[in-house]
């Protein structure tokens, strides 16, 4: 049986930075940067632990700015 696993896009452009992402996230993937702002002056969401995403989406889904998009492949 082939394992499924996620990659995630953050649009950091338009993130601005609730961490509802992060919250919803069961393998602790994304996180809010340290010292970093976007354009906006808004700190953004990024993933840290990519190799642990499931690819659940959950992150995807709560996303209130449709900032991130997740992507499922087979291993």
């Amino acid at each position: 049986m082939a394992k499924i696993k996620g990659a995630i896009e953050v649009n950091t452009e338009r993130c601005k930075g609730c961490s509802l992402c992060a919250i919803a996230c069961p393998k602790q993937v994304i996180e809010l940067a340290a010292k970093k702002v976007n354009v906006h002056g808004y700190p953004y969401v990024e993933p840290v632990r990519e190799e642990d995403c499931i690819g659940c989406a959950s992150c995807a889904i709560v996303c209130p700015d449709g900032c991130i998009t997740v992507y499922r492949m087979k291993e």
